[in-house]
């Protein structure tokens, strides 16, 4: 069901599993008293965009408009909105509502609400049951409980992809204890997520070590983002070495890939936490985590709450997203380079000073 009325609206959507986005004219619901509206600046692009756009995971309500890693200026308010107004650069993550009234939603846990409303390819329960559409676009109506403050000074190119990929990271290492000076963590992957994990962990005093398939990245994981040490994961005798030596694990890789020997560098008691989706099942011993006490974790974005704090923390540290600036019209393009991992590290759309001249 669409619901139409408010404010008309021009983004590119993809109308089919082929993924091809081109330019689309909607219409933004009509705001409410608690919403903000949203002119959207910079948009970057997840692998969930990806993965929607072609249906890979079977729940894309065409046509869809991508986007959830959103940086704009307010507008326009309603009348019951007091913590925004017009002028007040914020941002919008992966998820635009939640029931507010369940448990989850009650400890302040948004994003694990059965009732969250993604920000794109989402259902609106609450306006109509419409399919929302996301930051591939020039505007957004957005409730003001869901929408962040972007601290003075933050680049809002580089600050984009923190709205998904900087608290996918930031959250479980503030859950699971990996945010103490002095201990050992291990980032798997060094893509869109796992570059900003080591950046966070390094601005937490950590000792961050890269874990990669690749030993091509050595020197970037090293001299460029500051990892202590870098550890090629196809490599027996570097494992060996490493064995239970990391306090804690966060794993960014999306693709199939082995976590038993991951599991092994952990010291007794520690944790690994999953950040990636890989389309495939993963195999684990429980031989691997009974003995030494370790646990397995999962984690899906964070809440409202912990994606402010991670905001601050990166105004604070002058944390920002690694990034190649696009123009509108090249992002099928971009989306054919994200699939194939040809990106260092996310790809952000300059929404505003690209997207009419694209249509």
């Amino acid at each position: 069901m669409e619901e139409q009325g408010g404010a008309a609206a021009l983004g590119w959507a993809a109308r089919d599993a082929t993924g091809v986005l081109s330019p689309y004219n909607f219409s933004r619901r009509v705001p409410r008293d608690d919403d903000v509206t949203i002119k959207v600046l910079y948009c970057g692009i997840c692998h969930t965009d990806l993965h929607v756009i072609k249906n890979y995971w079977g729940n894309a309500m065409y046509p869809v408009v991508p986007g959830h890693e959103i940086v704009g200026v307010v507008t326009g308010v309603g009348g019951g909105v007091t913590r925004f107004e017009p002028g007040d650069t914020v941002g919008v993550g992966y998820f635009v509502g939640s029931c507010r009234s369940c448990d989850s939603c009650g400890k302040g846990h948004e994003n694990y609400c059965a009732g969250v409303v993604l920000t794109s390819n989402g259902v609106d329960r609450a306006h109509g049951g419409a399919a929302t559409k996301g930051g591939f676009s020039d505007v957004i109506v957005v409730s003001e409980h869901y929408v962040l403050r972007v601290p003075d000074g933050l680049p809002l190119d580089r600050t984009a992809p923190l709205l998904c990929a900087g608290v996918t990271v930031y959250s479980p290492m503030m859950r699971h204890g990996l945010n103490e000076p002095g201990k050992h963590l291990g980032v798997v992957g060094l893509g869109g997520l796992g570059h900003v994990a080591v950046k966070f962990g390094k601005a937490f005093g950590m000792k961050v070590t890269v874990i990669s398939t690749s030993p091509s990245k050595r020197q970037e994981a090293v001299e460029h983002l500051g990892a202590d040490e870098f550890l090629v994961s196809r490599d027996p005798e570097q494992m060996k070495a490493a064995t239970g030596t990391m306090d804690g694990i966060i794993d960014t890789v999306s693709a199939w890939h082995p976590i038993t020997p991951l599991l092994a560098l952990l010291k007794p008691l520690g944790q690994m936490v999953l950040v990636g989706v890989p389309n495939k099942p993963l195999e684990l011993s429980v031989y691997a985590i009974v003995p030494g006490g370790k646990g397995v974790a999962g984690n899906t974005v964070g809440s409202v709450g912990d994606c402010q704090t991670m905001l601050e923390f990166a105004g604070k540290h002058g944390i920002g997203a690694e990034v190649e600036v696009i123009k509108m019209d090249y992002v099928n393009t971009a989306m054919e380079r994200l699939e194939k991992n040809d990106v260092r590290y996310r790809f952000v759309i300059d929404v505003a000073g690209s997207l009419g001249s694209a249509v």
